[in-house]
């Protein structure tokens, strides 16, 4: 549906660049590449995924979609960010889409990191390459059972200062993109007499460094290709130099990063379910059943009717916690409402969708299947419900306790 919101102008423009970009350049290539599963392996399909999203780059590039979140002076669109939810939506309606245009995580997230936080040295070394896609990053926060998950407390890794250089010990699971990554921000404790909130610190850690060693890939359901690993730092010696912002700030400075990213999570998610509506209304359309269209039932036109409203609410909210971010305010008890809803709606409306199309939403030569396993990880990445729900529920019954501490609902999964 087509529901005008209060966007900027140029959000509305630069969006509609990228739905051609998706409809026209990326979704055929989909197609050919997923959407008949023939005899090569899921591995020889990744393999090809990943070349054909290199030549998606150039096309986004010379369709002016490329980053629209990157600074212009790191050759992104420069887009505020009120004015990338309607793109980011857009680009959420394919996997292709996402990873072409440069605005899917972990990197997004790190390329804003490094913008807010990095020093002009930093910035030349890891930001303007990782911006042009040259290279590729994780961020390193999530612990094992024993360490920090959704208690950001917990964090055993630590960074003790050595002459000129910092020597990083710990264990890190759910590194998003992990074995992949060329370099890594890793979050340390640096204070262990600060409260808990104030004494860790980000570190810019080379993947390759002596005592960075990846584990595994952690088995995981949905975003196939997409790695979430296991790394030990066994004294990992970082020069000072590579301390990321102030030295206990790291919570502060990952806040900035984690707030704006759940809202474009949301949006990309959004898309997601937007595009499956697509698909299944078409399907709708076309498949008959006891003498009519499925188009024409009406608790199937219901459960559109339904999917359609939550939707648009999903989309408002989105937009409303995003003007207070955009106003300099953090926005923390609506950027969590906003995340669980959203991700409680996306889930309902694409399992709604899988189960219209019948079989055919099982099988994967439609995107549903796909996706739905995809956006059942939404509900624990960037903080799982019930931590969302712990923090808005303490905004409701204790706001003299939630206006004291430092940073909230930081995420599971670190991507």
């Amino acid at each position: 549906m087509d529901i005008p919101y209060d966007d900027s102008e140029r959000g509305r423009e630069v969006a509609a660049r990228t739905r051609e970009f998706v409809d026209e350049v990326v979704l055929p290539e989909e197609r050919e590449l997923f959407g008949q599963r023939d005899e090569r392996s899921p591995a020889d399909r990744q393999d090809e995924a990943e070349s054909l999203i290199d030549d998606l780059r150039e096309d986004a590039r010379e369709l002016g979609v490329y980053g629209p979140q990157i600074p212009e002076a790191y050759g992104g669109l420069g887009m505020d960010f009120d004015d990338l939810l309607p793109v980011f939506e857009e680009a959420g309606r394919s996997i292709l889409a996402m990873r072409a245009m440069h605005v899917a995580a972990p990197d997004e997230g790190n390329i804003h990191i490094l913008d807010e936080a990095g020093t002009e040295a930093q910035k030349e070394e890891y930001l303007r390459p990782l911006a042009n896609a040259e290279i590729t990053s994780g961020f390193s926060m999530t612990e094992p059972l024993d360490g920090s998950g959704s208690d950001p407390k917990a964090i055993r890794t630590t960074a003790e200062k050595e002459g000129d250089e910092w020597v990083i010990d710990g264990h890190k699971w759910w590194t998003t993109q992990g074995s992949d990554a060329d370099f890594l921000i890793v979050v340390a404790r640096t204070n262990q007499e600060a409260h808990p909130y104030m004494g860790v610190s980000l570190f810019i850690v080379d993947a390759d460094a002596d005592g960075v060693e990846l584990v595994r890939d952690v088995p995981h359901m949905g975003e196939a290709g997409m790695a979430h690993s296991e790394i030990r730092y066994d004294g990992v010696r970082v020069p000072e130099e590579n301390l990321l912002g102030t030295k206990d700030a790291g919570f502060a400075i990952a806040q900035q990063r984690l707030g704006p990213a759940r809202l474009t999570h949301c949006m990309r998610f959004v898309g997601m379910a937007d595009r499956s509506l697509d698909v299944a209304k078409a399907y709708m359309h076309e498949r008959e059943a006891f003498g009519e269209s499925l188009a024409e039932k009406q608790a199937l036109r219901f459960d559109i009717a339904e999917a359609e409203t939550r939707l648009h609410a999903v989309r408002t909210m989105v937009r409303h916690a995003a003007r207070q971010i955009a106003a300099g305010e953090q926005a923390r008890t609506e950027v969590a409402m906003t995340k669980t809803f959203a991700a409680g709606v996306v889930q309902d409306v694409i399992d709604d969708c899988v189960q219209v199309c019948g079989g055919n939403g099982i099988g994967k030569d439609l995107p549903l299947a796909d996706f739905y396993e995809n956006v059942r990880c939404f509900r624990i990445i960037d903080g799982a419900d019930e931590v969302h729900k712990r923090s808005i529920a303490r905004a409701a019954l204790d706001p003299d306790d939630v206006a004291s501490e430092e940073v909230e609902h930081i995420t599971r999964f670190d991507g």
